[in-house]
């Protein structure tokens, strides 16, 4: 009888094999740059930063709203904002050089020193190596290099980075960035095998251990009957049989995702240290945060992207892509179950659930998401500017039950011919997670 297999290791374990991304300042003379403006708002840990960019019809930006203009809803209840402030993000960061100049060899005519431009922009490529298949890989790595050629300024610094721990370091030197990318490889450590006897990916073990779908775990017995030949075999056999290669598969799953996800919060968190424009650039062809403990990563990363004025855009590497499934992606599956478009339907549901991560970090930044287009090199072009104006709207949760809950948000205008870009919602702080200070008696 041929068994799921079982080779998997713990979140712990993988940790030390995947470097968190560093970025060290680049070792050349720099001078102080111009000390950016902080936003007159002032975050506790009892609150939340929901970042807001308007635009009009015409997509301008707008940037002479206030506080009154805006209504927040907390799943449809209407909610005061305790703090407003407006950050102009798409700043040109450039001063003269303070130091005297050097001795000149004529002393009758001395020559001004040339001035000394500090960062306007720190520009960080994430490129997410744990998911892209060799294809995307290559597309992507071929519209970055167009880019660093035509883009980057030389008030520009920038850096390379990938899920897996490559790392340029910030640099304003072109070759080091394009030989860094050069550098990127395909990593296999958390992919699933399409090719696995039952085929259960983390979507289904989701469906099947977390939301207990019972349509989900009788299509994967299914699966398993037929390709393991298990005809006539108890049916509580085989049902114990899914069910631990659906607890095996869930588990690399959340693995992946942690990884993933606590790679990016750590690039995020490195860049609030910049001063100067922060766009953190995430190429990726998405992957699957829609469990409980994803959602409760992806809301710290974007309380954290807002504390730090960090803007997160995105582009889906899979370019224009179709959801359609043929026999050759599911090898286990049985052709009746593949006609009858039960896997076609988990397929396209799961392609369609991976790039909400990317969509959530841009509306919830005020980055953008460029998706469903093939053009990746004017894509990754869009993304390198910031939004020029992100309205910062600060709501308190010292009314909120801190039971660790989602809270979907909504933000409305009172002005109609504008289009709002909002974060979707905050996971409410546990209890036991906030300071003495901030607990609710």
């Amino acid at each position: 009888m041929r068994r799921p297999s079982t080779r998997y290791l713990s979140a712990a374990a993988l940790l030390p094999l995947i470097p968190l991304a560093l970025l060290p300042i680049p070792a050349q003379k720099t001078e102080p740059s111009a000390p950016q403006k902080i936003p007159a708002i002032r975050v506790s840990v009892n609150s939340a930063l929901v970042p807001v960019v308007v635009r009009d019809a015409q997509g301008h930006p707008i940037g002479d709203l206030t506080k009154d203009d805006f209504q927040v809803f907390d799943r449809g209840n209407p909610i005061s904002v305790s703090g407003f402030a407006v950050e102009k993000r798409a700043e040109i960061y450039a001063i003269k050089s303070a130091e005297p100049p050097p001795a000149a060899p004529d002393i009758a005519n001395p020559a001004p020193p040339p001035p000394v431009i500090a960062p306007k922009r720190f520009i960080i490529f994430l490129f997410d190596d744990l998911h892209l298949d060799y294809g995307e890989l290559m597309r992507v790595q071929t519209a970055a290099n167009k880019l660093f050629a035509e883009t980057l300024s030389p008030a520009d610094i920038a850096a390379v980075v990938s899920l897996s721990g490559i790392n340029s370091g910030l640099t304003r030197d072109l070759a080091k960035l394009q030989a860094t990318i050069k550098k990127l490889r395909v990593q296999k450590i958390f992919r699933h095998d399409d090719h696995s006897c039952p085929n259960i990916d983390y979507y289904q073990a989701d469906l099947i251990q977390n939301k207990h779908s019972q349509s989900a775990l009788e299509l994967a017995i299914a699966d398993y009957v037929t390709c393991a030949h298990l005809g006539g075999q108890p049916p509580n056999m085989v049902e114990t049989m899914v069910r631990s290669a659906a607890s095996q598969s869930l588990l690399n799953g959340e693995n992946d995702m942690t990884i993933s996800l606590t790679n990016i919060r750590e690039v995020v968190r490195k860049m609030g240290t910049l001063a100067g424009q922060r766009t953190l650039i995430l190429i990726s062809p998405g992957f699957f945060t829609q469990t409980a403990s994803a959602t409760s990563e992806k809301s710290s990363i974007l309380d954290l992207a807002a504390r730090c004025n960090v803007t997160i855009s995105s582009i889906d590497a899979r370019g224009l892509y179709t959801t359609g499934l043929d026999a050759s992606e599911r090898g286990g599956s049985s052709t009746r179950d593949l006609m009858s478009g039960e896997h076609a339907q988990y397929h396209a549901d799961q392609m369609n659930f991976n790039e909400d991560v990317m969509s959530e970090f841009a509306d919830g930044t005020g980055g953008t998401f460029f998706h469903n287009n093939n053009d990746l090199d004017a894509g990754l072009k869009s993304l390198a500017e910031a939004p020029e104006y992100v309205y910062l709207l600060e709501i308190s949760l010292e009314n909120v039950k801190h039971d660790g809950s989602y809270h979907p948000l909504k933000v409305k205008l009172d002005k109609k011919g504008f289009t709002l870009q909002a974060r979707r919602g905050y996971v409410a702080p546990k209890k036991d997670a906030l300071p003495k200070s901030a607990k609710p008696s």
